[in-house]
């Protein structure tokens, strides 16, 4: 078998003939998930069906579209193709995902359903004073989301060059404000529960499509493993099966993947989007199960991006895929392309659009629940709120905003490299929300002085540092690669950020003098191990 080295014909099958055939695969996904939120809004009557779905999903569903809201384009395309490009590199990013996992199994998931009823604000709420903590835990999620929102649109933007064929900005314009009020219609309408029906399907589409390649793949090279592998060295050379391809020419970027693995494995467990699952299911018991679901699905999600990732090395080559007008995030497409033709590309592209369409669903609805739950409802109410249909209301025209405004963001970031704005979402999810989360659940001496100080301290330490790193200038893929301000050295601050957020949490607890935080923390022990008392925090 021979790599293609015609980059450019490769390139225009996947992205110019076939338009038609993509939309026509999208459009249907669309109809069928339209029809299934339309039919979960029936049930979307009060706050905790809107916000937590009513509590109604067993372990296994919610584990399914925790894979769905957590397998975002960026670790379809994005991996596969840093593997295909950068090869062991690439792969690092996979173990670093799927590794999250167990922070947020073990310290995280069933606590926090204990602990809760809707948001994060709940929990930390639980023994601090209510209205600072409850703003401080909003503004995190709204920045967190905002974020990786803004990352997700704009990269709807550059995947429509290579899957449909537009090329112009006015156009691809037009599809992120498509996407985007697909978006709104799904969080609008059905909720958490329509949200997490298209979860589910989607994530069954992604691992069926993944798995289908790989064993394709597979079969090529007589399902041998090294046999792929020889073959894709042959074709890039042997730095693909090495490491340091992309992380071991310097002693900085050494560096760099320190601070961007623990990002990405501490950062999840802070994930709003994430954590907002829990609540989904009606015990902690099946919030356990959800998330050793989730590791299972996304484990072997990421095995099959080896495959396809070294596959599209070996079969497209790397040059080919850089040089095709999605750059690294066309392997995936490129290789459907040269394995099942104009029909496997078109499912891959749906498959794409659909993966983009369920993860910003999923972070407008946590935003908006956010901003009802813990600013309207328990900072501006005072938790005084008549009507829970207010509330619900409140959220809705909360999801409207959002997604307006996470449309022009995306149109305005349309082309750019987006890349910094996923690593400041985990980034701020590491440094803001897990060391208050955990603090508050293991520390009983810690404090409301205490969660401020390590929210608002994360937050302001990662975005500055983001903001003076090579990520943003100063660098040939920066976002602004003609300025140069970068004063910091790490593209990823959390090397830096996450232990200075931990610090700062310790530091506020310890100089203050109020006590309140301890005055609960027994109760708050003995609900988040054991589920004691778990009711009235699902009562609505």
């Amino acid at each position: 078998m021979q790599a293609i080295s015609a980059a450019q014909p490769l390139a225009q099958e996947a992205h110019g003939g076939n338009s038609l055939l993509n939309i026509g695969i999208f459009a249907i996904f669309v109809a069928v998930t339209m029809v299934i939120v339309f039919r979960a809004s029936r049930n979307t009557k009060t706050a905790s069906d809107y916000y937590a779905a009513g509590h109604a999903f067993s372990g296994p569903q919610n584990g399914i579209a925790i894979s769905g809201d957590y397998l975002s384009a960026a670790s379809f395309l994005g991996i596969a193709g840093a593997i295909a490009v950068n090869g062991y590199d690439g792969f690092l990013y996979s173990i670093g995902f799927l590794v999250a996992w167990l922070v947020a199994l073990l310290l995280v998931a069933e606590l926090l359903r204990n602990t809760g009823r809707y948001t994060m604000g709940d929990v930390l709420s639980f023994r601090m004073r209510e209205r600072p903590v409850r703003t401080a835990a909003s503004l995190s999620t709204l920045v967190v989301s905002f974020f990786y929102l803004l990352a997700q649109m704009a990269g709807a933007g550059g995947l429509i060059a290579l899957l449909l064929g537009i090329t112009d900005k006015g156009g691809q314009a037009i599809v992120i404000a498509v996407v985007g009020a697909l978006m709104i219609l799904y969080v609008l309408v059905g909720g958490m529960r329509g949200t997490t029906w298209v979860q589910i399907i989607k994530a069954a589409l992604l691992i069926a499509g993944a798995f289908v390649m790989t064993v394709w793949v597979l079969g090529l090279y007589g399902f041998n493993l090294s046999a792929l592998l020889g073959h894709a060295a042959d074709v890039a050379g042997d730095k693909v099966l090495n490491p340091g391809a992309q992380y071991g020419k310097t002693e900085t970027s050494k560096l760099d993947f320190i601070s961007l693995g623990i990002a990405l494995v501490l950062g999840t467990a802070g994930l709003p989007h994430v954590l907002m699952r829990f609540y989904t299911v009606p015990t902690a018991k099946e919030a356990r199960r959800s998330v050793v679901w989730a590791i299972w699905l996304i484990g072997l999600f990421y095995l099959f991006t080896l495959v396809l990732g070294y596959g599209a090395g070996a079969m497209v080559g790397p040059d080919a895929i850089k040089d095709a007008p999605g750059g690294v995030n066309s392997a995936a497409p490129l290789l459907a392309s040269h394995l099942g033709g104009p029909l496997l590309l078109g499912f891959i592209s749906a498959v794409a659009f659909a993966t983009i369409l369920a993860v910003v669903a999923g972070l407008t609805i946590t935003a908006s629940a956010s901003f009802a739950h813990d600013i309207y409802a328990n900072v501006i109410k005072k938790g005084k709120v008549d009507d829970k249909q207010q509330e619900v209301k409140v959220a809705r025209i909360t999801a409207l905003v959002i997604g307006v405004v996470s449309i022009l963001g995306g149109i305005a970031a349309n082309g750019q490299n987006v890349a910094f704005l996923v690593a400041l979402a985990f980034a701020v999810a590491a440094s803001a929300n897990l060391p208050t989360l955990l603090y508050s659940l293991f520390w009983k001496r810690f404090n409301t002085t205490g969660a401020l100080f390590s929210i608002y301290g994360g937050l302001v330490i990662t975005i500055v540092l983001i903001i003076f790193s090579p990520a943003v200038s100063g660098d040939d893929e920066a976002m602004f690669p003609a300025l140069d301000f970068a004063l910091f050295p790490l593209k990823n601050p959390g090397l830096v950020s996450i232990p200075l957020s931990f610090l700062l949490g310790y530091i506020g607890t310890k100089l203050s003098k109020d006590e309140n935080g301890g005055t609960k923390y027994a109760e708050m022990e003995v609900r988040s191990l054991t589920g004691a008392g778990s009711e009235k925090a699902v009562q609505h």
